[in-house]
């Protein structure tokens, strides 16, 4: 069932929280880091109401599968997380963590991410402005996944107009903005649920969606429609739903609206790690203005719950929110307490 693989998603090390790590920084030097645990951090720049959004990126497995796609979900993952805070993304810095560059498999993995995170940046209008590359990372002569990790950085004109990923009313409606295709191949429910060893196919970013969803959902920022936003990445729209929530704010999922669109089964649904996808959650009165707004912007949308109190609910299955941070902690709680 979708809920209990939802509790074994949450204890695999890509997904288990990292609280442990970032709460021993201290993260508020000067008093300008107004966000952390969100898509992007916030960093004020200093005496003004401006910020800078900072995130870094990138999924191994999508490179290792295929190089030249991986690269650009790369960049395009670190274009959408900082747009879910509202900024404009503006510039990439990268650091290329490859195995030995004198292996032609590997020479090949560095070529094509480069051409990868190339057609990435000139659609997005998102510019390399620095980099360097980390090579001959191998133990006993086998290398490391190959990371073209990439850093991003966007700006915030007015900080009174930012999102974060938290539900914080009851009764909001919770949409899905991008297609869901139910994309399996390489993610992590493949992975950890099915147990594929050798994943091929990542999910392909089209450059011009990941574009226009992000130019819609700043605009949704900009004009305070909304109440959360959270893009969609590693396992999918459940781990969204739960990282949106909150011992306070959970949500009830009703997937009919997806289900009539494209027929997916609720593990594709939930799981698939299908691109430039966000979740977003807002007011009832607002939901007709959004809608058209979407139409006109020709976005896809598609209600997939409602904001409740503290639980997790799908169906007749109901999970307290509460139990699942807890599970969610539970990996580096044990290993490093």
């Amino acid at each position: 069932m979708s809920l209990e693989i939802l509790k074994k998603m949450l204890q695999i090390p890509d997904l288990a929280s990292k609280k442990w790590l970032y709460e021993q920084y201290d993260s508020q030097v000067m008093n300008d880091t107004i966000a952390i645990n969100g898509d992007a951090s916030l960093v004020r720049i200093h005496g003004t109401q401006k910020a800078l959004a900072l995130t870094v990126d990138c999924t191994p497995r999508y490179v290792e599968a295929d190089p030249f796609h991986g690269a650009i979900q790369a960049v395009a993952e670190t274009y959408r997380n900082i747009s879910a805070t509202g900024a404009k993304p503006l510039a990439i810095t990268n650091c290329l963590n490859f195995g030995n560059p004198q292996k032609p498999e590997i020479m090949g993995q560095i070529v094509k991410s480069i051409q990868g995170i190339t057609q990435a940046c000139k659609a997005l209008d998102y510019p390399v402005v620095s980099g360097n590359v980390s090579l001959y990372n191998e133990t006993n002569g086998k290398a490391i996944h190959p990371t073209p990790a990439i850093g991003g950085v966007g700006l915030l004109k007015d900080l009174a107009k930012r999102c974060d990923i938290k539900f914080k009313n009851i009764g909001d409606e919770i949409f899905v903005i991008g297609k869901t295709q139910g994309h399996l191949n390489c993610s992590l429910y493949e992975r950890e649920i099915l147990g594929v060893d050798i994943m091929k196919n990542p999910p392909q970013v089209n450059l011009l969606e990941e574009k226009n969803n992000a130019d819609f959902v700043r605009d949704l920022i900009a004009q305070s429609l909304i109440n959360a936003c959270h893009d969609v990445s590693d396992g999918g729209i459940l781990i969204s739903l739960f990282e949106m929530s909150s011992p306070e704010y959970g949500c009830k999922i009703d997937l009919s609206n997806l289900k009539t669109v494209n027929n997916l089964a609720d593990e594709e649904i939930f799981f698939g790690e299908d691109q430039s996808r966000y979740i977003i959650a807002l007011n009832p009165k607002f939901s007709k203005e959004f809608s058209k707004k979407a139409e006109k912007a020709g976005v896809f949308t598609a209600k997939i719950a409602t904001v409740i109190e503290k639980k997790l609910v799908f169906n007749d299955l109901s999970e307290s929110i509460t139990d699942l941070i807890k599970t969610n902690e539970l990996l580096f709680e044990k290993n490093f307490s």
